[in-house]
This record gives C-alpha cells, structure tokens and sequence, in this order.
C-alpha cells in the first residue's frame, strides 16, 4: 500500500483595487488562566533586537524542527507566478513527523514584518503554544523568533497553520498560502493509517482555495429547520428592504493541489492492483471541497486523523474547510485520470492533480460522477446512542447581512466576537472531567466548518439524526440546520470556538470556553 498526502486550497486573485477582491454575494439563500502545573507546552519568545543571542537564550540544544515565515513567490503553472507567505520557502510547508507522547520541540523564525501566530490544529496542547491570540499565545514577534515544546498528542494526520486574523486583507491569514501537515504515530508505531517509508510521502504538498463554492444541498441529512429557516430569511429581507446590500464574499483566480495547477505538476503515478493510502486537507481560507476520481471509489477510514468506527465506500468526497479524510484507493481502472472537484469551473482553474497509470500516457480523462450526498453518518457506530452530557450549552449562530462596513457580522447567542485580536471574557464555563454537548443552530443559509481548540468532539445528533463513535474536530453546520457534538472536558486552559471560514471567523464568528 502506498500513502500519499494532498492538501488543497485555492489562490486569491491580484488585487488592484478594494472592488477587485470584494465582490458581492449571491443570494440564497473574566478570563481563567491556564494553571502551570498543568501545562503541556513551554515556549521562549526572542524580540527581533536579540537575534544575535538567540540560540542561547532558547536553550540548549537542536530543535526537532525549524520553521520560517517568509515571503515568497510561488510558481503554481508556467506564467502564473503568485506571492505567497511560505514556511521554509515552501508551499505548502514542510510535512512534519512526531511520535505520540514523544515530547517535541519547534524553532519558528519569523521572517516578515507582521507579528504572527502558528496553530497547531487538532493537537491537544496548552494554550502557550496552542497559536491563538484570542486564548492569550505569545505571538511570534516580526523579524523574531519563538521556540515552543510541547508533547504532540492525539496520533494522526493533523495541520498547522497560521492563525492571524486577515479582515479585508486578503495577503494575511490563510489567505496568504500559511499551511502545512503534520502526521503524528502512534507510541507503538502501529495501526492501519501509519504511513510506510515510501518517499512519497515525504513529498507532500499542499494546496491553498478560498472563496465559497457550494451549496447547502451536497449533504445528508438534508433537513432544514423551518423556524431557523424563517428568522434568517427573515432577517435577510429586513436588511435588503434597508437598501442594505448583500455582504462581501472573497474572489479567487487559481486553485492548485499541492502546490500546483492541474496539469501543471508530477502526477500520482500508480500501478494497476495497488491500494493507495491518501490523506487530504483542505487548506482553504473559506470554501469546501469536493474530489473525485472517475472510476475509482474512496474507502474513508479516518476523518479529521481519526480512525472512524464504520469505514466506507464512496465515490465522491467532501470536505469543509480545515477537514481531512484519510481514504484508500484500489487502482483498478488503468488510464490517466483528473482526479479533481466536480465544480468545472473550478477544475478549469486548477483544482485538480494527474492520476496516471504505468504504461499510460495521454490526455488525462474526466467523467462526472452520478449525484451524491455527503453523509457523517456513513461513518459513525450503527446503532449504538450516544453517551449522556452532563451538561448542553446552547447555540445560535446568526448573520447580521453586510452590517461591518460592507462585510457580514456573524454572532453566536447574539454575541459578535470584537474585532480586536485579542482574549475576551468567556462566554462559556467548563468543569475538568465533564461531559459537555454543543447544541449548535444555524439560523443563516450559509455552511459553517465549526472548529473546537486543542479538544476533539463526537458528532451525537445531525439534522435530528442520532450518531454515536464518530471524533473529529471540525464539522460543517449546514444552512438552517442544527447539529450536536459532545466533548470531554480534558485540557485545562482558555479554549477557541470559532467557524473555520476566515471570512466568519475575522467578522465575529468566534468565542471563547474556559475551565472554572
């Protein structure tokens, strides 16, 4: 079995003018520190100024890895020379290896004039080194470095990615290309998704995508609340009738799979009767993903780096922005292939990779898929409930149209985050050992990637549909829907909630638990 790892995202256009990356979207629809007794992870921040004495001053020794943020350009086809912020130079960044419980150390140099912030997501880490300015990390200084230690945990596929806020500034955040995989292995370096030491897996890339690019009607279940429903068109014909208009959403020109457009990168050279092991990101600022490769199926056994419970065939994937899915491929229909998204629009543009067979060449091929529906519950334990919370904390997200300078407001309970960077007090208290659930109600048209720091969750109830034994740490909240999470209230500290869609998250869509 050969692993291979792509992650994806798509590329802002140039920006000329404020109009040239705004365009107008459619219709349609106080604070507890964490306690250092506790803490998972040490950190040393050096100010530009003594750089001269870092090495010392960080301690003694070599880090496991080093990092740098610098501006670069990229080439992602012949002609199409883009600027990007990289780390070392690469883009996506480097793939970075840990052991579970293995306790790890990690250099970042910042090369750019911009203080920045490195997350390390779906890690179970102390908020020192965690990557959030909202849960009071340290940022790493502009022209200054930051040594962190931490213990990396839970195994599996995992990411890191800058966590600054971008606003309407479409050169910083994930928009600007800052991200890159993590794979950590387990303690006994055993279980079905450890890659092997194949050198392709050494060479992953990633690919970055923004934007919004569909609907609400690509998942199961399918079923819209009518009251949610109500209050956001509702809402949305108040404002219009205001002569307010709709709200600001990105513009994007190219998409690229690791790093490159399609057609214009190594392809994924397969052989007839092989089982290939791929491991997807969507590295995106804003949009969700689909993939598929014409006569071939996915068998997904893992989401977001953990096994899920019920692993399936399917022939085409999904996957919000920040998710992940592990799937293997039995290569059993020789030719050249597209494996891309099934907006055509979007895969004239570059999102897409060559899949070719040993002993073809020629054109690669794309057939559509028949329809299919996006379902979680695919891949949950049949017929088993869900455990009980010991307590459900409601929420309510809502979209205030176009209400931030032209730009959508979002709120959680009627609470939009401050457009500060910044710690806030917490709107939500938790108990260490408790089991919570997020009762989480969607009252706009929109698709939100809901992203809960340094704890994973287990998806209990999708548009009315219980599930049970399914752990992730994002999960799309479809439009007028309501969907309910369960987690285990296991690492102390000021914890982010926030939708992973950057345009959400810079315009309100963010709040905070802490630990009582």
């Amino acid at each position: 079995m050969k692993p291979f790892a792509l992650l994806e995202t798509k590329l802002r256009k140039k920006i000329t003018s404020r109009r040239d990356f705004l365009k107008l979207a459619g219709a349609a629809a106080c604070v507890t520190a964490l306690p250092s007794a506790i803490a998972l992870g040490l950190s040393t921040t050096v100010a530009p100024s003594d750089l001269a004495s870092a090495s010392h001053q960080l301690g003694v020794g070599s880090p496991d890895y080093v990092l740098r943020i610098a501006s670069s350009l990229v080439e992602i086809a012949p002609k199409h020379i883009v600027s990007a912020i990289t780390y070392n130079d690469r883009f996506p960044g480097p793939l970075l290896r840990f052991r579970e419980g293995q306790p790890a150390t990690v250099e970042i140099h910042n090369d750019t004039d911009t203080p920045e912030q490195l997350h390390w997501h779906g890690q179970m880490v102390s908020t020192d080194v965690d990557g959030a300015a909202e849960e009071g990390t340290p940022f790493i200084p502009a022209r200054g470095v930051r040594r962190i230690a931490f213990t990396p945990r839970p195994a599996g596929f995992r990411f890191y990615h800058t966590h600054n806020r971008a606003g309407a500034d479409l050169h910083a955040g994930q928009y600007s290309g800052q991200v890159g995989p993590v794979y950590i292995r387990t303690q006994a370096r055993a279980g079905k998704l450890r890659p092997g030491s194949s050198s392709r897996s050494q060479r992953v890339r990633a690919v970055f995508q923004s934007g919004w690019g569909h609907g609400a009607g690509f998942s199961e279940p399918h079923h819209a609340s009518k009251e949610l429903e109500t209050a956001g068109e509702s809402t949305m014909k108040t404002s219009l009738a205001k002569g307010m208009p709709h709200g600001y959403e990105v513009g994007y020109r190219y998409f690229t799979i690791n790093g490159r457009m399609l057609g214009h990168g190594e392809p994924v050279r397969v052989k007839q009767g092989e089982r290939v092991l791929f491991h997807i990101l969507n590295g995106s600022a804003t949009e969700i993903r689909s993939l598929a490769l014409p006569g071939h199926t996915f068998k997904v056994v893992a989401l977001d780096g953990n096994a899920v419970s019920t692993p399936a065939e399917i022939p085409v994937l999904w996957l919000g922005t920040a998710e992940r899915i592990s799937a293997l491929v039995e290569m059993k229909h020789p030719g050249v292939w597209i494996m891309g998204d099934l907006a055509d629009d979007d895969r004239g543009h570059g999102m897409g990779v060559v899949v070719e067979y040993a002993g073809h060449k020629g054109r690669p091929v794309w057939i559509a898929p028949k329809p299919f529906r996006w379902d979680y519950s695919r891949f949950a334990k049949a017929g088993t409930p869900a455990l009980s919370p010991d307590e459900t904390f409601e929420m309510r997200f809502a979209k205030e149209n176009a209400a931030e300078e032209g730009f959508n407001r979002w709120t959680i309970n009627g609470v939009s985050y401050p457009m500060t960077q910044g710690v806030v007090p917490a709107s939500f208290h938790l108990k260490q050992g408790r089991r919570y659930r997020l009762r989480m109600r969607n009252a706009s048209d929109d698709i939100h990637p809901i992203h809960l720091h340094r704890h994973s969750f287990e998806l209990t109830k999708l548009a009315g549909k219980p599930t049970a034994g399914l752990i992730k740490d994002v999960v799309m909240v479809g439009g007028y829907q309501e969907v309910e999470v369960d987690f285990t209230a296991d690492n102390p500290g000021i914890t982010l909630f926030h939708c992973h869609q950057q345009l959400h998250m810079d315009f309100g869509f963010m709040t905070l638990f802490d630990y009582l």
